[in-house]
């Protein structure tokens, strides 16, 4: 009676070494794309020409490297889970917009770089269960404003990098709760000087020199004026910016409600909002090359599977008429 009991412990393993394959892996060790070190928990995928985070990222990873990768947008779950994340580096990526809630379960990350994307907004409460984040930096991205609050609840931190972006202003009071602030990059962005709205940067700017570093470095839009330097006087207009809701002029409303339906020309839609308008949405999680790789080989196992269990089968069925 050895032959079934051989057959079914054939079947359990090849069971088990399927079902391995097919949840795929991260860590090199086990066929994936990524260094992982077991002792200090760290997990390196830099330098991959990842267009997805790999799934299956160990859970007490402390420290994870994403940078130089190709990684155009992320899925609002992709870091749930790692809550032992203490640094995670995103930089130099093709990162556009970030998902409301992506960095929700992250509730101990002291590091959050995203420097050299894409980024043109921030999503309103972004960073606010980052309670423990000491370093953010957003560098050389393509920032126009910032909403309200976005730095709320860092209280703990104590280095922020907005250098070389494409902001005119800062909300009143962005900057006030982050007592512990030592260090600030503001330069190289277009700071208009001309409008009333830069005067809380301005004030906040000379009331912090000397106790945070590089603070003095921000200049006005085409670097005629520091932004500390700047007057009430000059900043006497009331500025209007795309990003901020205002009543529209009355002039403008009188003109449109006057004119005739022939008269307004048709605008073209774009692809990309026509998409939207049907319901197309592109997915979250795009399977990078090494997880195509690693489909295909789960395909292949699955397969080889199916044979062997019709083999084992078919064992079984020919011992049982022998016995």
């Amino acid at each position: 009676m050895m032959g079934p009991v051989l057959a079914a412990c054939l079947l359990i393993i090849l069971s088990t070494a399927w079902i391995s394959q097919a949840n795929g892996a991260t860590c090199k060790k086990d066929g994936g794309v990524c260094t992982c070190n077991d002792q200090t928990k760290n997990v390196d995928c830099s330098s991959k020409g990842l267009t997805a985070i790999p799934s299956n990222i160990p859970v007490e990873t402390t420290e994870l490297r994403l940078n130089f990768n190709s990684l155009s947008k992320l899925s609002p779950t992709a870091f749930h889970g790692l809550k032992e994340l203490t640094y995670l580096d995103l930089d130099r990526n093709k990162l556009q917009t970030l998902p409301a809630g992506v960095f929700d379960h992250l509730v101990n990350l002291d590091k959050l770089r995203l420097d050299y994307n894409q980024l043109k907004s921030l999503p309103s409460g972004i960073f606010d269960k980052l309670t423990k984040l000491t370093d953010l930096t957003l560098n050389t991205n393509k920032l126009g404003s910032l909403p309200k609050g976005v730095f709320d609840k860092l209280t703990e931190l104590k280095t922020l990098e907005i250098r070389n972006n494409q902001l005119r202003r800062v909300p009143d009071g962005a900057f006030g709760y982050m007592s512990k602030l030592n260090r600030i990059t503001l330069n190289d962005n277009p700071w208009d000087c001309s409008c009333r709205d830069i005067l809380y940067l301005s004030n906040w700017i000379r009331e912090k020199k000397g106790t945070v570093s590089n603070i003095e470095a921000a200049e006005c839009d085409g670097g005629t004026k520091a932004v500390l330097e700047i007057t009430e006087e000059e900043a006497a207009e009331d500025c209007v910016y795309p990003n901020t809701t205002t009543a529209i002029p009355t002039t403008i409303i009188t003109t449109l409600a006057s004119s005739n339906d022939d008269d307004i020309p048709e605008l073209p839609v774009p692809q990309e909002n026509f998409q939207k308008f049907l319901g197309y949405q592109e997915p979250d999680h795009l399977p990078t090359q090494p997880q195509c790789l690693m489909s295909i080989s789960g395909y292949l196992g699955l397969m080889m599977f199916f044979v062997l269990i019709s083999a084992a089968i078919l064992y079984v069925i020919h011992f049982l008429k022998k016995a």
